[in-house]
């Protein structure tokens, strides 16, 4: 067998991002108010979709207050259910 030059990597490679950290521990909030809602709109979509933890940057322990938080907020008709 002939030997085959290398080819340069293709993909995603090696590439190391830098982990996020979590807004509300770096801010030391106590806990996610429901009727604060221009921060919770960071956390939505324009879908009005929730977003997960891997775009948040939010640690498991906030994901799930924002969570919460989001749902109360929709439920009082702070925030929408849906975008049109």
């Amino acid at each position: 067998m002939a030997d085959r030059p290398e080819r340069p990597e293709r993909g995603r490679g090696n590439r190391k991002g830098r982990k996020k950290v979590c807004a509300f521990c770096m801010d030391n909030t106590g806990t996610i108010d429901y009727k604060d809602v221009n921060k919770l709109r960071k956390y939505i979509s324009d879908r009005a979709k929730i977003l997960p933890r891997r775009v948040t940057g939010a640690c498991a322990h906030h994901q799930r207050e924002l969570t919460v938080a989001i749902k109360r907020s929709r439920h009082v008709a702070l925030l929408p259910f849906t975008n049109d």
